[in-house]
């Protein structure tokens, strides 16, 4: 990937549906240079752009599995944990002996929910489940590990008002983003439907594209999603192949923190540009951050010194993960991501 390709990916992942021309002025190449570039990376299965409703405005509640199983059956089991609808993320990690997975359970689950199904599945020999209490999602919370950052003009260009630019939540692909007060204006609806579909396939389709796909008017689609974006209905989720990008150490950190200094410590850690994901959870672990590293040598630095600096920080159980299956909701192959 060179400079154009790092800097478009920064503009989306800041903003995933910042219109090409805005990204072009932060680029500083032409508007057909960004679409082309950026066509070119979706087909290559480096990003996969998508706008999804967000779990909890649907009742659902977040949970992250460890699962032991025996080591000839780990393969199959996390193959068959991905191809369900309910899992976000499912990594083979620790060598090959455990799986982690993000689920989603509610009130529509009716018994057939991933934690549900685990304990009656043979080749399980144990697993462990922690729910999401809360998510740190200040400005920073978004991976932004690249060794050219945009600079702060270049990132308030992106951010500056543009005609072509509908409302947006921005984000990278682990679940994140505030929930607005959508009840009235922007929660989905049944009627949604079509709409919805389309942008879980393609977070960047455009009014025409969504109008030709729902067989609605292209004022209806238009404003419609204006006023999901706005209230915070859709999270804008824009997922990365990072192998393509260079970084091949990513690990779920298991951290025990003192109860008093959680806040705080769960808001640090997620303002670091190598972390994808960071939340208070329940168990003896009580809080769960996922980062993304270059190296072995780089997420050693990284434990060192950035979590070591922390001293409400008690215990770190380091998982490094072998491959993943599945993040946020798209599906992997040979380290590439595979479109909806």
């Amino acid at each position: 990937m060179d400079r154009t390709d790092r800097r478009i990916v920064q503009c989306l992942l800041r903003d995933g549906r910042a219109s090409f021309r805005r990204i072009a002025e932060v680029a500083e190449v032409s508007e057909q240079t960004v679409a082309r570039r950026y066509r070119a990376l979706v087909a290559d299965g480096a990003v996969h752009v998508r706008a999804l409703p967000r779990h909890a405005l649907l009742g659902d509640r977040t949970w992250f599995v460890r699962v032991r199983c025996r080591p000839d059956a780990t393969d199959a089991l996390a193959d068959a944990l991905a191809a369900r609808e309910d899992t976000a993320y499912v990594s083979v990690a620790s060598g090959g002996s455990e799986i982690v997975c993000q689920t989603h359970t509610g009130l529509r689950d009716q018994g057939g929910s991933v934690l549900q199904r685990l304990p009656r599945t043979a080749r399980v020999l144990g697993f462990d489940a922690c729910a999401v209490m809360h998510m740190y999602l200040g400005s920073g919370a978004k991976w932004l590990a690249f060794d050219d950052p945009l600079t702060d003009d270049q990132a308030a260009l992106l951010h500056a008002s543009d005609p072509q630019q509908h409302a947006t939540t921005g984000g990278n692909g682990d679940e994140g983003g505030g929930v607005q007060d959508v009840r009235n204006a922007g929660a989905p609806r049944e009627q949604d439907g079509p709409l919805l579909a389309e942008l879980a396939r393609d977070g960047r389709a455009g009014v025409v594209e969504l109008a030709r796909a729902c067989g609605w008017s292209k004022s209806r689609v238009s404003a419609r999603l204006e006023e999901l974006l706005t209230a915070g209905a859709l999270r804008v989720a824009v997922d990365l192949a990072y192998p393509r990008f260079g970084f091949h150490a990513p690990a779920y950190l298991w951290l025990t923190v003192a109860p008093g200094r959680l806040n705080a410590t769960g808001e640090a850690l997620s303002a670091h540009p190598e972390t994808t994901f960071a939340a208070a959870v329940t168990g003896s672990a009580n809080l769960l951050v996922t980062v993304t590293c270059r190296t072995m040598d780089d997420l050693y630095s990284y434990v060192t010194t950035k979590v070591g600096a922390l001293e409400a920080v008690h215990q770190v159980d380091v998982v490094p993960v072998l491959h993943r299956l599945k993040q946020a909701g798209t599906r992997l192959h040979d380290g590439r991501l595979i479109p909806i």
